[in-house]
């Protein structure tokens, strides 16, 4: 009995770190995270994917004001199209889009951002393969 229940909890165990593990994403969809959700939509993204090309995002920085540091960030470029339901600290799905434009009004107040923009689509899910 004693070996059996020790044969679940092994199994068990096994699957539950498998599945925690991040699943890769189809190419050209990305996991995010809103970082800084700042005045004047002056918001930095963090990749929380691993495949990505870095050339994209600053590897390594700072928020001058804060002094935390980041990884893999931008600033956001698709200002006019962010749902304004993300809030700081919230994960979700996007694109790049590359075809938006974006016409609208933003104040300029300043908070310091990444030196790289994207525009983005946030995804209303996880994408699919």
């Amino acid at each position: 009995m004693k070996l059996l229940l020790l044969i679940i909890a092994v199994f068990l165990t096994t699957a539950s770190k498998k599945s925690c593990r991040q699943k890769e994403l189809p190419a050209g969809c990305y996991k995010g995270k809103l970082e800084i959700k700042a005045l004047c939509m002056n918001y930095t993204i963090s990749i929380q994917s691993q495949n990505f090309d870095t050339s994209m995002v600053v590897a390594n920085w700072a928020d001058e004001t804060t002094g935390k540091n980041y990884r893999n960030v931008f600033e956001l470029g698709s200002k006019c199209t962010f749902p304004n339901s993300l809030n700081a600290g919230d994960e979700f799905y996007f694109t790049i889009d590359t075809t938006s434009v974006q016409q609208c009004m933003v104040c300029m107040a300043y908070y310091p951002t990444p030196a790289k923009k994207l525009s983005i689509k946030v995804l209303n899910g996880p994408c699919t393969k």
